[in-house]
């Protein structure tokens, strides 16, 4: 087993636990939308297809979660987020990324983590469509994270000059969630 790919008290698990709310939601690609807001210019809806025609990019990644499991050499394909450069023009002043996601869901990041070089809005897992589990139609991935902070049913990308606690920040987890440094709950 690769110990030093795995944050202290991980173990290696071969397949995801699919962890979800309320279950996983029914989305038809054809209503659905992406919606880009907050400190940019001009806010900017993309359909599923406007997605699918950005610029492809595959990111193999350890995935970690905060219950303590990692699922190593994961492949994950959508867009990189650094393509939200050339969708929207985004404001000096966006320091901080909430991802919004179907029923109401939201997780934070700083910028520089949702900018990072393998982080990316994914619509392919392993080489097949998400699976609504996984959430199809489109995931936010940051493999230096844990996997919390790797939205599901994303439909909105805010930028922010503030940090706001999403969802689970709310509820006790830490506000960054780096499984390095074992950011797991607050203190």
């Amino acid at each position: 087993m690769p110990e030093e790919r795995l944050p202290p008290n991980q173990a290696d698990i071969p397949h995801f636990r699919v962890l979800s709310i309320r279950g996983a939601p029914t989305t038809d690609p054809k209503d659905w939308k992406l919606r880009i807001s907050g400190e940019v210019e001009e806010e900017r809806t993309l359909s599923y297809n406007d997605v699918l025609a950005l610029p492809r990019k595959k990111v193999r990644a350890d995935i970690h979660c905060v219950e303590g499991w990692s699922v190593l050499d994961t492949e994950w394909e959508g867009f990189s987020t650094t393509e939200m450069k050339g969708v929207v023009k985004i404001k000096d002043s966006a320091g901080f990324v909430i991802a919004h996601c179907v029923e109401g869901y939201t997780t934070n990041l700083t910028a520089e983590d949702f900018f990072a070089e393998d982080s990316v809005l994914a619509y392919r897992l392993n080489g097949k469509e998400l699976s609504r589990e996984q959430g199809y139609p489109l995931r936010l991935v940051v493999p230096r994270l844990y996997f919390w902070k790797s939205a599901k049913w994303v439909n909105g990308i805010e930028f922010s000059a503030t940090d706001r606690k999403g969802y689970w920040e709310q509820r006790g987890y830490h506000n960054h969630g780096d499984p390095w440094r074992e950011e797991r709950f607050r203190d």
